[in-house]
């Protein structure tokens, strides 16, 4: 199995919201990481729409020619627009005002009804549904009782215990709920603070089949250009 790339390029607009102007265009850059090597592209629409906007769906939804997975809140408002726009795939994430970037996965366990409503319209307009949970046995059991075709695991604890120097913990974790959750149907995916040397512990578990991941590839943009910062992580998840 070749696993994907997808490239979340929310940061991009958070460098052109600084000053509310054009400039750097989310959708030029959604065409470059396309160009060199990302198989999808991942926004975040949230609901202060702080970074990506309205418009830049709808612009990336006529101009993405791999496929767009869209970020969002389980809210009335965001699955109208999901159904509108039709991306490949919506993945539900939790969402606070406050917070500087999402903190942690779904609560899936104890919001498995709504949450249901949520991934059954959208799959009846024929998006396919991913629950962003933590590495936990219950969420994972929770997501495919509330229908989700797939989880994307959040990643954020392994990243911060990878820079500590003390990772396998978090990492066994990991390899647990991506076993399980393949193991009762679900498709896995895995994101959140990923960069080209904490991802390769990860590229050894083979039920993970697409990261998605932004900052670091934004961030390394800004020295190495974003072409090259999106062709060295896909080299390096692709097995090149």
């Amino acid at each position: 199995m070749r696993r994907k790339l997808g490239v979340n390029i929310d940061h991009v607009a958070t460098i052109r919201q600084a000053r509310r102007g054009t400039a750097p265009d989310p959708v030029t850059a959604a065409v470059i990481a396309e160009l060199n090597g990302a198989d999808g592209i991942t926004v975040h629409l949230r609901e202060d729409r702080r970074h990506i906007q309205d418009r830049d769906v709808e612009v990336l939804s006529r101009v993405v020619q791999t496929r767009i997975n869209l970020e969002m809140a389980a809210t009335e408002e965001m699955v109208g627009i999901a159904v509108r726009f039709l991306p490949f795939s919506s993945t539900l994430v939790p969402e606070k005002r406050e917070e500087i970037t999402t903190e942690g996965g779904l609560d899936v366990l104890g919001q498995r009804d709504p949450l249901h409503g949520a991934v059954s319209r959208l799959q009846e307009a024929g998006i396919l549904v991913s629950l962003f949970i933590d590495p936990d046995l219950a969420q994972v059991r929770a997501a495919r009782h509330a229908g989700a075709d797939a989880v994307e695991i959040h990643t954020g604890a392994y990243c911060s215990a990878f820079q500590a120097g003390n990772y396998q913990r978090e990492l066994g974790k990991i390899r647990t709920a991506a076993a399980h959750g393949r193991n009762i149907g679900l498709r896995v995916f895995a994101g959140h603070g990923l960069d080209l040397r904490n991802i390769v512990p990860l590229l050894s578990l083979p039920e993970i089949e697409e990261f998605n991941i932004g900052h670091s590839i934004v961030a390394r943009a800004v020295l190495v250009g974003l072409g090259q910062a999106v062709r060295e992580m896909a080299d390096l998840i692709h097995g090149l």
